[in-house]
């Protein structure tokens, strides 16, 4: 069911999105500090690293050329592949201990990225939206807090809810947003896994179906979610009902994007970073993009405006 993309294995996959103009694949390997692309036809064809100072959480295309990036410590504007990395907006956290981590731009152009407590020791982590439309000096807002380790971003084909997830506690927010005004409301639990069993462990990993990571929702407003430690992908309805779970030869599926001319091409990037040989041994494709073909079409992905 799943394909391998050739040459595409990292330590912590994240952030895929589909370049429609480029008909590339890009996405990020967090604690390899790199950003990736594809060149040439998925099968057969090479794929670039960027080097970057300090671990990427997130990040999206430009819609006047190259990436929005966020690094641990803030937020940075490339306007082309491997170029310089300006600074719109930094953040005032502890750099030791938090990072930026999953995001995504909304419809409008605005880039929101969450953070991650790495010492997991506090529920600090927020979400962050920055606005730099129309040339205007970039203006970074908290938008939501009171989640540990930021993931799960996505916001409905009608522009009128927003969906974020804290992975430890295995839980799914939904809020109804106006976007045009950028306020949010009526915030209430989308979906709450079950917890890991005690004494569970990924050399057995039957009885855990995983911790909601990163999310895309499709054009039917159906909610994708790679379920770390899972070895699954999760689809649930517009409601937060389950619909239909893809298992994935990997025990740590990280994000899922829609790509391909006609976006019915599902695209998840994995983990094998702090895994153990017996788990890697069983699921060799871990860190590696997976992908599949589904019934139904996903959105396209948003570009930043600045």
């Amino acid at each position: 069911m799943w394909q391998t993309l050739a040459n595409s294995q990292s330590e912590l996959g994240e952030s895929p999105f589909w370049h429609p103009d480029e008909r590339s694949l890009y996405w990020l390997d967090i604690p390899g500090r790199a950003v990736l692309r594809t060149r040439g036809e998925l099968a057969g064809g090479t794929v670039e690293r960027w080097l970057l100072p300090t671990e990427p959480g997130c990040m999206a295309p430009a819609r006047s050329g190259g990436l929005v990036i966020a690094l641990r410590d803030g937020i940075y504007r490339a306007r082309e592949w491997g170029g310089a990395l300006q600074p719109m907006a930094r953040v005032a956290h502890d750099v030791r201990t938090m990072r930026f981590n999953d995001g995504k731009c909304d419809p409008l152009g605005r880039l929101w990225a969450g953070t991650i407590n790495e010492a997991k020791d506090a529920a600090s982590a927020r979400l962050y939206c920055l606005d730099a439309r129309s040339g205007r000096e970039p203006r970074l807002e908290v938008m939501a807090e009171g989640a540990t380790t930021a993931n799960g971003l996505a916001f409905a084909p009608d522009a009128r809810s927003m969906y974020w997830a804290d992975t430890p506690t295995h839980t799914v927010r939904a809020w109804n947003w106006e976007p045009q005004a950028n306020l949010l409301s009526n915030e209430r639990v989308f979906h709450r896994f079950a917890g890991k069993p005690e004494g569970w462990s990924a050399d057995r990993p039957e009885g855990y179906g995983g911790r909601p990571d990163g999310a895309s929702v499709d054009a039917q407003g159906r909610y994708w979610v790679a379920m770390y430690e899972g070895g699954q992908v999760l689809c649930l309805d517009a409601g937060g009902t389950p619909l239909q779970a893809l298992p994935v030869p990997a025990q740590c599926p990280t994000m899922p994007c829609f790509g391909g001319d006609d976006l019915r091409t599902l695209f998840v990037t994995t983990g094998r970073h702090g895994r153990g040989s017996a788990e890697l041994a069983r699921l060799p494709d871990s860190g590696s993009v997976l992908h599949t073909r589904v019934d139904s079409p996903g959105l396209p992905v948003n570009f930043f405006d600045d």
